[in-house]
């Protein structure tokens, strides 16, 4: 594969690793330095990226081995000299379709930060295969190729993450109906 193969990878598969990125740094700076070292390593590495061989899950694999990096690096550092990071509260624009009144677009928007809530307890080995599927919208093939595990293990990880979202939200919405 050359370069320009990999354009072409980009144009395809850009906005799923971008969302994919996104949900695994919950920030658009970090996302938008996640995604383009994703694409600068596959540059470097292009000749091992096969075109027919599932080239999404390669490059999410790819930044999912960054953000691991990257994590392992943060925690070093946080061990060696601790800091406060400041976290801004980035105003994001959800565009609702099909929505008409203001009422509709509040429990929408409600709801959905009620899932990303639910999904951020869940741990790695449940959250990245659920991201895979939902958000970068990966088969269970491929995603046991980019995470090199079998195919009933994602099978058995995307069940035990809907089980435990479904726990998380039904002790969420319980809280709600007691007002």
């Amino acid at each position: 594969m050359d370069i320009a193969d990999l354009s072409n990878l980009v144009e395809l598969h850009g906005k799923a690793i971008y969302g994919f990125c996104h949900k695994l740094v919950k920030n658009k700076n970090d996302t938008d330095d996640l995604y383009q070292e994703t694409f600068l390593k596959a540059m470097e590495i292009c000749h091992k990226i096969d075109r027919d061989n599932n080239p999404k899950g390669f490059l999410i694999s790819i930044a999912i081995g960054i953000w691991k990096n990257k994590r392992r690096k943060y925690a070093r550092r946080q061990r060696i000299a601790p800091i406060q990071e400041f976290n801004e509260d980035v105003n994001y624009e959800y565009i609702f379709k099909d929505k008409s009144t203001l009422e509709d677009m509040v429990i929408s928007n409600e709801l959905r930060v009620m899932i990303q809530t639910a999904a951020d307890k869940l741990s790695n080995k449940l959250r990245i295969p659920l991201y895979m599927y939902y958000t970068a919208e990966m088969s269970i093939q491929e995603i046991a190729s980019a995470l090199k595990i079998p195919q009933g293990t994602v099978k058995s990880r995307l069940y035990k993450a809907r089980k435990a979202l479904k726990n998380i939200l039904e002790v969420e919405v319980s809280k709600y109906e007691k007002f």
